[in-house]
């Protein structure tokens, strides 16, 4: 059993019910952003699961110069603090640099260590150090075992709140594949473990000027690792994903969200009902 992680007004691992942590990619507009966060926590709400409302303020690592990046930190925190606010949700977004780490601090209850920059040992402590939840990505040109040393780095600082997240792994050109092993041996060096199903769906640079995906596998992903006894699991969704500004081609439509997450608790529950070593609590 992995140990739990403080997340504002939410439990992480530890035996407790699968997590959500889900929210459009990345903030395109304020309509945007309040209506999907509402319709996620009412969802979360009917089906009693912990949530975490996530939408990034940059992302610093689009394809292309033209790509949609989002309204910048100061605008983007204002937006998210609202939301916290508003709804009394928890909030996560990327951090990119230490500079971002105080300001970040400030307004997020999880600091997101993006999977490109997971081996950059400043930020790594620097977010640490805030002893606020850390959520570090895993590379995508990492194997399982590389994150222990990573996970040495945040813990030099004392912060026990820090947990990891698979997002698949390059596979040749323009593509990821999702190893089921790695969530049992991510899960043993004690942290929870959540898996990204959408990022896991990219085929990055796939579209020429930015990444292309495939939505049509999430539920087949999310029940393998949900059956592989992840903590939690993180999806970006939209009202209207193919019109969204960042990551369309994989975000999951906000209307056939119950639906999976209902089965996905599902299969969480019977995983939970087995012994502790294969996810849950009796």
């Amino acid at each position: 059993m992995t140990n739990e992680v403080i997340i504002g007004n939410t439990v992480l691992g530890g035996g407790n019910p699968l997590s959500l942590i889900a929210g459009p990619c990345v903030i395109e507009n304020e309509e945007i952003t309040f209506y999907t966060a509402q319709k996620l926590k009412e969802i979360c709400a009917e089906l009693r699961m912990p949530f975490v409302f996530k939408s990034s303020y940059d992302k610093a690592n689009r394809t292309s110069l033209s790509s949609f990046r989002g309204p910048g930190m100061d605008r983007g925190l204002r937006i998210l603090a609202e939301i916290k606010s508003r709804f009394q949700v928890p909030v996560l977004a990327d951090i990119h640099s230490v500079d971002e780490v105080k300001p970040a601090s400030e307004v997020l209850d999880v600091l997101q260590i993006p999977a490109f920059l997971c081996r950059q040992t400043d930020l790594v402590i620097a977010a640490s150090k805030t002893g606020r939840a850390v959520n570090i990505k895993k590379g995508q040109f990492l194997a399982p075992w590389d994150m222990k040393n990573i996970l040495d780095k945040a813990a030099s600082t004392g912060n026990r709140n820090i947990f990891i997240t698979e997002r698949g792994t390059s596979f040749g050109y323009n593509n990821l594949v999702v190893d089921i092993r790695s969530f049992p041996l991510l899960r043993s060096f004690g942290c929870p473990v959540v898996f990204d199903v959408t990022h896991s769906l990219q085929l990055p640079g796939g579209q020429g000027n930015c990444s292309g995906g495939q939505r049509e596998f999430a539920a087949p992903l999310a029940r393998a690792a949900v059956a592989a006894g992840v903590d939690g699991l993180f999806m970006e969704v939209h009202p209207e994903p193919e019109k969204a500004l960042c990551d369309g081609p994989n975000m999951i439509p906000l209307d056939e969200l119950p639906q999976l997450l209902k089965m996905l608790k599902d299969i969480h529950g019977l995983i939970s009902a087995q012994s502790p070593g294969t996810g849950g609590r009796r």
